[in-house]
Parts: C-alpha cells; structure tokens; sequence
C-alpha cells in the first residue's frame, strides 16, 4: 500500500525501512503534523500514519476521505485523537499499537522517580562545575515506600513489578480487577485510598473524557501533603494550573513528566533557538522540584522494532482483507 506519514523523524524512516523489507509497502515520510491545512497531501495514498499529536479530528478525516485515504495507522497506544465516530462515518478503519515496549515506558517512570528522588540531574550539573557540596542533595529510601498507580495495563504492570524490585508498597487503581494484580503484589483499592495513602503517585491509564483531568485542585486535596506525581501517559491527565498551584503551596513536593496537555506545540522539536510561548509551561520550568522530558518514554530501539512491525503487520492485514486484531472502534 502507498503509505503516507505525518510528524516523521530519522528514527521512524530508520526502523519502518528497515522492517518494511517484509512487507514492501510504499512509505513516504513527512515532517509535517496531520492537520487541516496538511491534510490535502494525502491524495494519491491509500493510507495515514500518525503519531500522539496529529490532528485526527472530524474536518481532518473528511479531507483525508476525500483524498481517497481508507486506513488511519496509529504508531502509538493512544488513539485520543482520532475521532471514531467520524472515521466510521467516512468508511475508514482505524488502527493501532497497543503494545510496543511496556518495559519502556516502565523504566523512564523509574528514572524520572530516581531523579528526581535522589536529584543526579542537579548533582551532574554542579560536579561539572567543581562543586561538590551535597547541601540540597538529600533523597530517600524507594524501599518501604507506598506508589499508587492509575491504571494497571502492561505498562502500569511492569512498572508495578520494577516497584515491588525496590521494595515498595504497590497500590492500584483500573476500571477491572485481574488475577495478575494479586500475582504481582498490588494492592488493588478505589482512588481515594490511593490519594490518601501514596508517597507516590504514578499516571499509567488512557486519555478518555473520564480520565481527563483526573489530577485536578480536588484529587491533589485528597493525596499526602509532599507527594511526588508522576505522568507518562497523556499530558491532559492532569490539570496543570492545579499542579502548580500544588507546587507553590508545597503539596506537591515533586513532580515528574514526559508528557503535558498542550505539548502539540512543544514537543519533538528543536525550539532552543525561540522563545517559548507557553507561560504555563514556562512556569513549570521555574521549579527545582520539576523534571520534563520531551515525551521520550517510548524511544527505545525494542520500542521501535515492535511499534515499526505492528504498523505495517497492520496495514498489511487491511490490504489483504484479513482480521484486524488492533483495529480501534467508536
């Protein structure tokens, strides 16, 4: 099939290369994002893929529609921003990766815990500056400590099993109780118990109109007063000017995140060269108790291999009519 991809990097055209040698789909890569004004240079491919932040929405589809495109592949879990109604209303499916490398994203919650926890990214700096005063410094013990994770799929799994490693206490909170949990050790209770108990707060569940916001000025009132929230699932989990409000009153102690609610415009780009304009952003970089990443949890080279081979496993099974296994319904 003639494929067509928005908001590609070298790292997507190095892996979907390579692994298309099995399936020899024709792949265009565009730097561009999907949008409404991008969407017109579609015409003359039979499908999309896209990423976290291209724009899936009703106006965006008709285009895509009209432009005679059939598949929308998502390289990614999260398919928030496709609107499934739209894309069923139009003929065209949609699918997805929900799963690539749950380790991935497991292990950067764990580095930005251990960061921030222990501070390595302020003592690298001062080291490199022949400071070595430990005023400041001072972390403490993972081990004993109570994480409550939000949202107990493979990612939350595998981050709760890193976490009973270090000797934590382990609550969770999903939609379903599985046997799993009780395998691994999790403590499976409601949210408040969660807030209430957890020195650690840890975002692992999807972006859905339920979920939105679900770190807000209530649920902070209800969690430990110097918690430490953690989010590397969707950016709009959480409710920013909450969070800051949390981190000025010092009820948030620490805040860890690879993700933010309006980082379309941020993320996966060099900017260092502009003023930023996001103030509310701009204010979260004024904290020493903050760390942001750039939305990097995923970039693995075992993330990209599976993320590379779903897609195209995808895409192949809708040229050829077959089942599709991760196909994602309104």
């Amino acid at each position: 099939m003639n494929v067509l991809f928005f908001s590609s990097k070298v790292y997507d055209s190095t892996f979907f290369n390579k692994c298309n040698a099995e399936f020899d789909h024709k792949l265009t890569y565009l730097e561009v994002p999907l949008n409404k004004s991008t969407a017109v240079l579609a015409k003359g491919h039979e499908a999309v893929c896209i990423f976290v932040n291209d724009e899936a929405n009703a106006e965006v589809l008709q285009e895509l529609a009209d432009q005679g495109i059939r598949l929308i592949a998502l390289r990614c879990a999260g398919f928030n921003n496709v609107d499934l109604e739209a894309a069923q209303k139009f003929g065209m499916k949609v699918v997805r990766v929900p799963a690539y490398s749950p380790h991935s994203v497991a292990e950067h919650t764990l580095a930005l815990i251990l960061t921030l926890n222990r501070k390595t990214h302020r003592a690298y700096n001062r080291v490199k500056e022949g400071n070595f005063a430990l005023n400041g410094l001072m972390g403490f013990d993972l081990n004993g400590k109570t994480v409550g994770l939000i949202g107990l799929g493979k990612i939350g799994l595998v981050t709760a099993q890193i976490l009973k490693g270090f000797g934590c206490r382990v609550l969770g909170y999903d939609i379903l109780k599985r046997d799993e949990f009780d395998e691994i050790g999790i403590e499976f209770t409601d949210l408040n118990r969660l807030y209430a108990e957890s020195d650690i707060v840890s975002l692992h569940c999807p972006l859905t109109p339920q979920t939105h916001h679900i770190i807000n000025k209530e649920s902070i009132a209800r969690m430990k007063k110097g918690v430490m929230l953690i989010n590397t699932s969707r950016g709009a989990l959480v409710d920013t000017k909450s969070v800051i409000g949390a981190l000025k009153s010092g009820h948030i102690s620490y805040l860890g995140i690879d993700v933010y609610e309006e980082e379309a415009d941020l993320f996966f780009e060099d900017l260092s060269d502009r003023v930023i304009q996001d103030d509310v952003f701009m204010r979260l970089l004024s904290f020493n108790n903050v760390l942001i990443t750039g939305h990097q949890a995923f970039l693995t080279s075992n993330a990209l291999e599976s993320i590379a081979a779903v897609t195209l496993q995808n895409i192949s099974d809708f040229e050829h009519g077959r089942q599709l296994e991760n196909e994602v319904k309104a």
